[in-house]
């Protein structure tokens, strides 16, 4: 699976780097400089404390938009690009909501995998949403950047599919084509863990093509010895916050603590 290839160890642990509300977004400081260092402080502490990979993602870009504006795009693309010399493991992107830009965006740094709403249609709080996965895989060949893996959400936070479908028809619709190279499986919102069930189910559909499933949220020290049992690998960033508070800086503590108990689960497969 590529994930072993690309991590260097099964199941692996991909942190979220939350970056503080960006040029234009509402509640922007006012400083590149602090929403720099706020990062830079964030990849100290998330990669002494051992995690696999990195997803930078516009988290605090509230509320979100349909298309990003370009300060919010160019923001991300400085701020990796300034701290690329400090990154030790694989890293991706996630411009929220904007998978084209999540793609573009990725080009333009190095990216080794972006996750987004590749496909679907959806409504939530910001409105109805659709998107369109021949674009975004014709858009990753137009680009040049075939081995850049795409990491499609099965069941995007916070948002319904337009008209219910069965989880497992959705995951396999997803994977037609051989274009998905990941799955992400999320719970209601941020930081709320998906439904072992519905975590299974997809599991079950993926495994027979070799395609990795990520639980995307909720995974905690109290539950990850479970969700691995359903999935491949880890998204994850409010559980590494001081407190477990959303909007909380990384606490290198609470990194170590948790992949302790990933280290000690793969010990056992």
């Amino acid at each position: 699976m590529w994930t072993q290839e690309m991590f260097g160890v099964e199941k692996p642990i991909i942190a979220l780097l939350h970056l503080d509300a960006l040029p234009g977004d509402p509640g922007y400081c006012g400083s590149m400089d602090t929403v720099l260092e706020h990062a830079r402080q964030d990849l100290v502490a998330l990669q002494n404390g051992g995690v696999d990979g990195i997803l930078f993602a516009n988290e605090f870009s509230l509320p979100y938009q349909p298309v990003a504006d370009v300060a919010v795009i160019s923001a991300m693309a400085y701020i990796i690009g300034a701290l690329r010399p400090l990154i030790r493991v694989p890293y991706g992107v996630n411009v929220v909501k904007n998978p084209i830009a999540t793609i573009d965006l990725a080009a333009a740094t190095g990216a080794r995998f972006a996750r987004s709403c590749f496909s679907g249609a959806y409504m939530g709080e910001y409105g109805l949403y659709t998107s369109n996965s021949g674009e975004a895989v014709r858009h990753r060949k137009a680009l040049e950047i075939p081995d850049m893996k795409l990491l499609f959400k099965v069941n995007p936070e916070a948002d319904s599919y337009l008209v219910q479908r069965d989880i497992q028809v959705v995951a396999k619709s997803i994977m037609f084509g051989g274009f998905a190279d990941g799955l992400c499986v999320s719970g209601a919102s941020a930081g709320s863990e998906p439904d072992d069930s519905i975590l299974n189910k997809v599991y079950e559909v993926a495994k027979p093509r070799n395609v990795p499933v990520f639980c995307n949220t909720g995974c905690r020290h109290e539950n990850v010895r479970d969700k691995l049992k359903y999935c491949d690998a880890v998204c994850m960033g409010t559980a590494f916050k001081k407190d477990g508070v959303f909007n909380g800086r990384v606490d290198e503590e609470r990194v170590r603590s948790f992949m302790e108990i990933v280290y000690d689960i793969r010990a056992r497969l």
